[in-house]
């Protein structure tokens, strides 16, 4: 059975995410504002099937997918630009490959205790980003 991405996560770390949007092109103005954002997650799963919801006061980002299945995201706020993304499980944790105009990019995600955590890769850079389960 895999894990139960479902609730709401408030961002409690954000390490080395701008230099993740330095390797994706995002410009200078954007990635002052985006490091110093407390972001939320909400996420709702039923099986292999996600909705997920980013928010915060700047931009909202929304993206839905199923689980093994190749699907076109637009990731519209961050570098806007269109990928094919591939979600799979890893035993509880998600990764994500996105193909496109940059190199090893994509994401790993994975529960421990009440904590969220994800990992943003792009290029030569990781973000590491922890959420904590809003109760």
């Amino acid at each position: 059975m895999p894990a139960d991405y479902n609730g709401r996560w408030e961002m409690v770390k954000n390490e080395n995410f701008e230099d993740v949007m330095k390797a994706l092109d995002i410009d200078f103005a954007t990635r002052k504002i985006a490091v110093h954002l407390h972001q939320t997650k909400v996420i709702v799963q039923n099986g292999d099937k996600f909705e997920t919801k980013t928010l915060s006061t700047f931009r909202n980002y929304e993206v839905n997918f199923t689980v093994g299945e190749e699907f076109e995201e637009y990731t519209k706020g961050l570098d806007n630009r269109t990928v094919k993304s591939l979600v799979t499980w890893d035993g509880d944790k998600l990764v994500c490959v996105q193909k496109g105009e940059k190199e090893n990019r994509g994401w790993k995600q994975w529960i421990e205790g009440d904590l969220l955590h994800l990992e943003i890769t792009a290029l030569d850079k990781v973000c590491h980003q922890v959420f904590k389960k809003k109760v």
